[in-house]
């Protein structure tokens, strides 16, 4: 695939609850067609995971920094080594312990902004919509939306998102997230948000700045990026996770295969 097109992005005005949907040309369609794009249409697309696995960065793109720990609490540091250890002693062992996967669960948020597959990207009036291949993952970032407060808002895989444009950036809230989704082992609490900054580097290249922050369980923001290259004519696959045989040991936490029925 050609390098991505280095291309500036005009700023936008801001209006807060804008729709998520704006004149423009979509640039999704033949690699190299798009001279210069609008972000608000043109994140409408497939991209996938960059640098891909083996893959070297493209250096007017480098890759982003490495995932740094979580600040964590003190009271919380000795249990998240702990299970960390666990982990990485087991898969030494080539005995995996059981996990979300294991049982066919999704990613949840963040982490399947970061999916071991390709991610479908759709702008709509009042809404962006993203689909992830892996396990079918649909989450929905309704324009202006008012968030519900922290101690009301349902928990979710992927929470409840409030988007709205800023230049020419996605800004995007999230609340509510299930307390067994676990981003990279970390506990987290009813009160965690994640901010989002999604933004086109080029027609074919976009970074999502992630910030979680819990008053609970970190002490300060915990800041990274994902970035993304567009995959010209993918077309997704559907991704089920279904007769799955596996269970939990009870006495080692360990995965076990359901042998007959």
């Amino acid at each position: 695939m050609a390098a991505a097109l280095a291309v500036a992005l005009a700023s936008l005005p801001v209006r807060a609850g804008e729709s998520g949907l704006a004149g423009g040309t979509n640039a999704a369609g033949a690699q190299g067609s798009t001279k210069k794009l609008n972000p608000r249409t043109g994140m409408t697309g497939t991209w996938n995971r960059y640098p891909e696995m083996g893959q070297k960065p493209d250096p007017q793109f480098p890759a982003a920094a490495p995932i740094p720990q979580p600040p964590l609490k003190p009271e919380y540091v000795a249990d998240y080594e702990a299970r960390r250890k666990a982990i990485a002693d087991a898969e030494a062992k080539g005995q995996p312990l059981y996990t979300n996967y294991t049982a066919c669960l999704p990613d949840g948020m963040p982490s399947m902004m970061m999916g071991m597959f390709p991610m479908e990207v759709l702008q709509t009036p009042g809404q962006v919509t993203i689909i992830q291949e892996a396990y079918n993952q649909v989450r929905r970032i309704y324009m202006g939306y008012e968030l519900p407060a922290v101690e009301d808002a349902e928990p979710l895989y992927w929470g409840h998102s409030s988007g709205q444009w800023q230049g020419d950036t996605l800004v995007v809230e999230t609340v509510g997230i299930k307390e067994n989704v676990r981003f990279r082992d970390a506990p987290h609490s009813a009160q965690m948000r994640i901010h989002e900054r999604l933004k086109m580097l080029s027609p074919d290249m976009m970074q999502d700045e992630i910030t979680i922050t819990d008053p609970v369980t970190l002490t300060g923001p915990w800041t990274f990026k994902y970035m993304y290259k567009r995959a010209f004519g993918y077309k997704m696959n559907e991704y089920v996770c279904e007769a799955n045989r596996e269970y939990v040991d009870p006495d080692t936490g360990g995965t076990r295969l359901k042998v007959g029925h």
